[in-house]
């Protein structure tokens, strides 16, 4: 019996009368945009905030249970993950709603390009941004998410979210301590649904704003690729891109896994990369770049999971640690 069959079984009548998807030893890989990485021992994906709240209660919490998005920010190791993954459903949390002439209700599952859309057809601008990030909602609240300017603190007035224990908290934005690309959102909370406020603005300003958004993004980013989006966090006084390209890392290449030629603070998958691949790349670039500049770079893409045996990586290859 596998892992994650044997998982559930162990679990038994505990997680009756659950309404959304469970599927044992979920192929990972499958879900990251980055194509790659090991399995998961259960994916979860529930029907709606009450069932969310359900399967919490239900799993023990000396059982991991790892929250993930749409899968473009993220890496996930070969060794895979134990316990259980949730991920949002597109149908229970996948959808946008106007509710004043300024305000939306948006789920955490959403794409953040489908909720510059809904912006758009609202006439509500201050959204246009969340056209050119490759990612859902819920990842952009948690890392605070950004582009052309704009922050998503900027828009937040209240977000909704799942605790491990299965209890609903709903945060203010102060509550959910906003910085550069990051928020002080306790870890274990998962974001359901969040109300987000813009400004009245004409549909022909906001279409001409969305437009300048992915032009610019086809002009400079390698959005057709196997990619996380970028890679390393801008270090303050400077760009990661510019650190990277200084280190002489553009096009730098680890098996299949490549630092773009065309914007190289992207990391891409050109072929049948694997998480380690991938992962030992970001990590050569981050020593060579400490060891050009003393710049210590900090990832944005997130990684999980586990190493596979005998394929551990350690931050900045073990310099200056």
């Amino acid at each position: 019996m596998k892992e994650g069959e044997a998982l559930i079984e162990k679990l038994g009548t505990r997680l009756s009368g659950l309404r959304g998807r469970l599927t044992p030893d979920a192929e990972m890989d499958k879900i990251t945009w980055f194509r790659a990485g090991g399995r998961a021992d259960a994916l979860y994906q529930p029907q709606d905030e009450e069932d969310l709240a359900h399967f919490l209660r239900a799993v023990p919490e000396e059982i991991p249970v790892t929250v993930v998005g749409i899968g473009s920010n993220l890496l996930v190791r070969d060794g895979g993950l134990r316990g259980f993954v949730v991920r949002l459903s597109a149908k229970g949390f996948g959808q946008a709603e106007q509710v004043s002439p300024t305000r939306i209700r948006a789920g955490a599952a959403i794409p953040d390009k489908r909720l510059a859309a809904v912006a758009l057809e609202a006439g509500i601008g201050g959204f246009h941004f969340y056209h050119g990030i490759p990612g859902g909602l819920g990842g952009a609240l948690r890392m605070n998410a950004g582009a052309n300017g704009v922050e998503t603190r900027e828009r937040v007035v209240e977000v909704r979210a799942i605790d491990r224990k299965g209890e609903l908290h709903v945060l203010s934005n102060k509550d959910m301590g906003y910085a550069y690309r990051k928020s002080q959102a306790p870890a274990d909370l998962i974001f359901t649904s969040v109300l987000m406020e813009g400004y009245p603005e004409e549909r022909e300003a906001i279409r001409a704003a969305m437009d300048a958004v992915q032009h610019h993004r086809e002009t400079v980013q390698p959005i057709r690729e196997k990619t996380g989006g970028s890679t390393f966090k801008n270090p303050e006084g400077s760009s990661a891109w510019k650190e990277i390209d200084l280190a002489g890392c553009r096009g730098l290449m680890i098996g299949s896994a490549q630092m773009s030629p065309m914007h190289c603070n992207f990391m891409i998958n050109t072929g049948a990369a694997t998480g380690y691949e991938l992962e030992y790349l970001g990590e050569t670039v981050r020593a060579r770049v400490l060891e050009t500049s003393g710049i210590k770079l900090q990832w944005e893409i997130r990684r999980i999971g586990a190493f596979r045996a005998g394929h551990t990586i350690d931050p900045f290859l073990g310099q200056l640690l």
